[in-house]
């Protein structure tokens, strides 16, 4: 079957088209906050099942002050319990999530709260949340204080954070 014009430009150009789709979406979906040299960047959660119980909330915090700072605590009034989490993985082969008293944000660095790694953890959910919804929440930082962020619902990636052994 011959290929259009139009397409051959397309797979002429394939990187081209992919980095201006991901610039788009990420001037669509990009939001954040500063407080004093910290700059936090998209806080968000990717849109649990209705049916779950618990989701996880991500963001970059990048410190471009000159002391370190830690991320003490996270509260977010619709929902019953916030904590900081990793994901660890066990001598098994099972990621299992631990609940970590603080985050360090080195000075000079970004830190990525993220799958796999380092997150919010968001328990008690009693409904559910819409794509598109602002959560209002407010992080605890040892030196910055309370800083009020607002975490987007983005879309699901079909992960059920809920189901994952916390």
């Amino acid at each position: 079957m011959p290929i259009s014009a139009a397409a051959r430009t397309l797979l002429k150009a394939p990187l081209l088209a992919l980095c201006a789709v991901v610039a788009m979406t990420a001037a669509a979906q990009a939001h954040g906050v500063t407080a004093g040299g910290l700059e936090i960047i998209h806080p968000h959660i990717l849109a649990p099942n209705p049916m779950a119980k618990s989701a996880a909330g991500y963001m970059a915090i990048a410190n471009e002050g000159g002391t370190a700072d830690r991320l003490i605590g996270v509260e977010v009034p619709l929902v019953p319990r916030a904590e900081l989490h990793v994901t660890e993985l066990g001598a098994d082969g099972v990621a299992r999530m631990q609940h970590v008293e603080s985050i360090e944000i080195p000075a000079g660095e970004t830190l990525l709260l993220e799958r796999g790694g380092l997150h919010i953890m968001l328990m008690g959910l009693s409904a559910p949340f819409e794509e598109g919804q602002m959560l209002p929440g407010t992080l605890i930082f040892e030196q910055a204080g309370r800083v009020a962020v607002e975490f987007s619902v983005d879309p699901a990636d079909g992960a059920d954070h809920s189901a994952m052994g916390h």
